[in-house]
């Protein structure tokens, strides 16, 4: 069982959401990173999603497109991100790691050396936003043979036939993106994000997480009680980029606010276990 699976597991049973945050690595720079995530994991992270920091990062809003920028003025690549992944394991054996990011990083290094430096690394799933799953196949079998999870995004707009192939193509948990846009935006239609989870639930028993657009405890807190994940991004690397010139206050500060997250899912997750006994 894969660490990803052995977590959706341990949450079923508990009968709670996972909150995935989201950090960009290397932002505001390199030294920052794995500190950060062993703060978020003792603030209550159930998963970590790593960006890989890429400069034409086409799904990323403002906030998160400055956290590539400010990580590339470090020269962080994709070999460094899996270093720190490998340094976070030397203390952490247990916690998922997800790495997001695009395609061309990937490409350079190759499928199968990607899979297996990933793996290597203590990686446990990949999203790689603009490769299709209808092509992909040469990327999903890599990864499978390394045993590494291949997540994949839906949208508000994908139709019931894609949704079947993504699912197919997905292991995990799959992603649903709750907005139309890029990360940051906001108005999350909360019964357009329930009419949607049920509709890929036709297609899948694996876990759905929902991103973009939850921005605060509450939201979460209302996002827990329809999907498997609930998935932070811009409002942790706002986060981070307000206390840039701080960095030694950052794991504190984002924890504090993983913390606040946390408190929040769990006090609904109870709340709806109490209404339904």
């Amino acid at each position: 069982m894969s660490r990803i699976d052995k977590r959706f597991a341990e949450l079923r049973a508990q009968q709670r959401a996972a909150l995935v945050p989201f950090i960009t690595a290397g932002d505001p720079a390199p030294e920052v990173t794995v500190p950060l995530m062993h703060a978020m994991v003792a603030a209550g992270a159930d998963i970590i999603e790593l960006g890989v920091p890429f400069s034409d990062p086409m799904a990323e809003g403002p906030a998160i497109q400055r956290a590539c920028e400010r990580a590339l003025e470090h020269h962080v690549s994709l070999h460094d991100v899996l270093a720190m992944v490998q340094r976070f394991r030397a203390d952490d054996d247990s916690t998922p790691v997800v790495v997001m990011g695009y395609l061309n990083p990937v490409e350079v290094m190759g499928y199968e050396t990607f899979a297996a430096a990933a793996a290597a690394a203590g990686v446990d799933g990949a999203l790689t936003v603009d490769l299709p799953p209808e092509e992909a196949d040469a990327y999903i079998r890599a990864l499978r043979e390394s045993h590494v999870d291949t997540i994949f995004l839906l949208a508000p707009t994908t139709s019931d036939a894609r949704i079947e192939r993504i699912c197919g193509a997905s292991s995990g948990f799959v992603y649903y993106v709750s907005l139309r846009g890029v990360t940051g935006a906001a108005h999350l239609d909360l019964t357009e994000v329930a009419d949607k989870l049920a509709q890929i639930r036709s297609h899948t028993d694996a876990p759905v997480g929902v991103g973009f657009g939850i921005h605060t405890a509450a939201v979460a807190a209302q996002v827990a009680q329809l999907a498997d994940a609930v998935i932070v991004g811009s409002a942790i690397v706002k986060r981070i980029e307000a206390l840039a010139g701080e960095p030694e206050r950052i794991p504190a500060e984002v924890g504090a606010f993983i913390r606040e997250l946390r408190e929040a899912i769990t006090s609904t997750t109870k709340m709806t276990n109490a209404i339904n006994e």
